[in-house]
């Protein structure tokens, strides 16, 4: 099973030099349709957390972790470095870049700019078959200084409360599907990925529906944006956000549990990132269009 990330559905952990990564994640409670230990599978390979001891002939004690492996440990500190340049690269841009009438233009014109560098170098990372940190830290920073722009407009023109209560959603977002997917209260199973990416897909293709005509038609487009529709479509929003949250944990348990390469750690904190800049976005937007309404 892969992650709905876009990361991680273009490429999942993989083996590296010889150590277990692995390619489709098991299901919850138990391994998936079609996924096996890779030591189960190569007949030369030595499982070193159940040897054997053949002087007592049964099992012997356990052999310590292999070095080299992904952690848990591996994949918080990668995430604190990339989350980090996310949020310093958006705290410089929001005092270096000011959204003032006499530097409006300017201010958007170099967020659109970053927007676009961040999706690039995003979608280079994601056809790179190793993960790059340099290439990481560059989304990140690029991103950041996209939503340090952004954030700053909102709050100036909006409301300033607003992307304090957009920041808290998303921390409260994470702590809630984090706690639920460790109390086994989400179940990630085949089944489950597959509404999720469909929905996924429909929501997508409305929001790029809904661009178009506001491009072509002028005004909000479809009216996705703002009102009734625009508070719908943003909790939807979140909620599949939430559903990427479950499904890129199920991915980094998998490659604790199978051994994935230390280096794949990256490729997490990546993808978590995305994933938590997307649910940032629509929080921001869902609270921008209550502020208007109030």
């Amino acid at each position: 099973m892969r992650s709905s990330n876009p990361v991680f559905s273009r490429r999942g952990f993989s083996r590296d030099n010889g150590q277990a990564g692995f390619n489709a994640a098991p299901q919850a409670g138990g391994p998936a349709v079609g996924t096996q230990n890779p030591y189960a599978t190569n007949p030369y390979a030595t499982n070193p957390y159940a040897q054997t001891d053949p002087q007592l002939g049964g099992a012997g004690p356990q052999a310590p972790a292999r070095a080299g492996v992904m952690t848990i440990d591996d994949v918080v500190t990668r995430t604190a470095s990339t989350l980090g340049t996310v949020v310093l690269t958006a705290v410089l841009a929001w005092v270096l870049l000011p959204v003032d009438q006499d530097n409006i233009g300017k201010s958007y014109g170099i967020a659109i700019g970053a927007a676009l560098v961040a999706l690039v170098l995003a979608l280079a990372q994601s056809f790179k078959r190793k993960p790059v940190p340099a290439l990481i830290l560059a989304y990140a920073a690029f991103e950041g200084v996209f939503l340090g722009v952004i954030s700053s407009a909102v709050s100036t023109y909006l409301s300033p409360g607003v992307v304090v209560q957009a920041v808290m959603g998303t921390m409260a977002v994470f702590a809630g599907v984090l706690i639920a997917y460790k109390m086994r209260w989400i179940r990630v199973t085949r089944r489950f990925y597959g509404f999720v990416m469909a929905a996924a897909m429909g929501f997508v293709l409305l929001m790029v529906a809904n661009l178009l005509f506001s491009v072509f038609g002028g005004g909000d487009g479809l009216g996705f944006r703002s009102g009734g529709l625009g508070i719908l479509f943003g909790v939807i929003g979140i909620i599949l956000g939430a559903c990427f949250l479950a499904l890129d944990f199920k991915q980094v348990e998998d490659g604790v549990t199978y051994g994935a390469p230390r280096e794949e750690s990256w490729m997490a904190a990546f993808g978590l990132t995305m994933t938590l800049v997307w649910i940032y976005l629509e929080m921001l937007r869902l609270f921008s269009i209550l502020s208007g309404n109030d």
